[in-house]
Parts: structure tokens; sequence; C-alpha cells
């Protein structure tokens, strides 16, 4: 069985350059490795509706309520979850832009209280839960301050499913940096989490700086699983 990596943070962050350079430093080093990226926008019924979403086809970010948000991402998902577990049966590591952290963050970063709470308990349950999706063994958390994560996305190339310049999330400073406090939360509550900062001294790390610290991580967890299983075998 394989591990499952994800790679977290809010948009602009570079979590789809790492996850590709990741897999490619892990093939290289013989590790039989798989990408996933979610939402998978044209591979699955859930995806494309996330992509109207994001274009704004349902109303504005506040129009639409952070629970029905989450039942699209979870849904993009559960459509993948044969995919996912076929991946981690065949390969050494699987990669994963983005997972169900995404959803707790962007849904929960919404609301506040007891409402935000009551989301993140409602998306842990209906992924993990009633969806009996894998979770992850490892997740990276790719921390960048909203602001400076806008001016990266102000030169992302187009994406498929949209052709704005900032998708409905990407354009709101204020609700990025709400995501981005959600996610650092759950850094300090699961110890499999593990936080890489993209900024170093107030300067941007490079992209290279940034890939030796993921692959460092990655083939760490791997090689202490291994052993773990190494003993297991043992007894």
């Amino acid at each position: 069985m394989g591990l499952l990596v994800a790679i977290e943070g809010i948009d602009g962050t570079g979590k789809g350059t790492q996850a590709r350079r990741l897999v490619d430093a892990l093939s290289a080093a013989g590790y039989r490795t798989r990408l996933i990226g979610f939402p998978r926008y044209t591979e699955t019924s859930f995806g494309r509706r996330i992509g109207a979403y994001l274009n704004g086809q349902y109303g504005s970010l506040d129009d639409v309520h952070p629970l029905l948000a989450a039942l699209l991402y979870a849904g993009d998902r559960f459509e993948s979850r044969d995919l996912l577990q076929q991946s981690i049966a065949s390969c050494d590591v699987v990669v994963l832009d983005r997972y169900v952290a995404s959803n707790i963050a962007h849904q929960a970063a919404k609301r506040s209280g007891t409402e935000q709470e009551d989301l993140r308990a409602f998306i842990e349950q209906l992924e993990f839960g009633t969806y009996q999706l894998p979770r992850a063994d490892l997740v990276l958390l790719l921390d960048l301050p909203a602001v400076r994560a806008q001016q990266l996305i102000a030169k992302k190339a187009r994406r498929e499913y949209t052709d704005r310049v900032a998708d409905l999330q990407e354009e709101n400073t204020g609700y990025l940096e709400n995501v981005r406090q959600m996610y650092l939360r759950l850094a300090a509550d699961n110890p499999e989490w593990q936080r890489i900062d993209v900024l170093r001294d107030g300067a941007l790390r490079s992209i290279e700086d940034i890939a030796g610290d993921v692959f460092g991580v990655v083939t760490r967890k791997v090689q202490t699983a291994r052993r773990a299983q190494s003993g297991e075998a043992g007894r």
C-alpha cells in the first residue's frame, strides 16, 4: 500500500507546480508514483459543476451556502474514490494537489464560531465517513499571506475551467486570508501536517528551494513507513 500525500495551501502558493515536481523527483528516485489533482474539472460531473460555480454561474461567493459548495467538492472526490484506491494499491506514493482539507478550509472560512466548527465536522464526516475516502498519511501546507498570493495569481496562465484572471475565490483577498488561517488551524491540530513557508525573510523562495524541502519531507516519511512495515512483518 502506498502513502497518500496531499499538498495544500491557498490559491497562488504553487501547489500544482510543487506537486508535479514532487512526482518527477520521486519517479527519478525509483518510486512508483501518481499525481491526482482536485477538483477534477473535466473528469467528473461534480468537477464540471465546480468549474461553473467558480465562474460565478451560481451567483457570488456569498450567494452559495458553504454547505452546498462543500457537497460539490466532496462529490468530485467521491466520483474519484476508485481511482484513489487503485492508485494507492499500485504506487509507492500518491500525490494529491488539494484534498479534503481544501474543502474544510475554503468552506469553514466563510463562517465563524459554532457554525464554522459544525461545517468542519460535517465535511470530515461526509468525506471520510459517508464517502469512505482514504485519509492522507502526510499533508504539506504551503503557507503564504493572501496579499502575496494574489500577486502570483495575477501571473497565472489560463486555466481549463475559467477565462477569468482570478476565479470567484481567488479575487477576494479577505476571503483568501481567512482560508489561510483555517489551514494554519488544521495544521496545528493534526500531527500528520507539516507547514512549509513560501517566504523567507519577506522574500519569495525559489521553486527549487521549496521543492527540495517538499521532497525531503516526503522521502523521510516514506522511509519511516517502510521501516515500520518491515518491523511489523518481522514479528
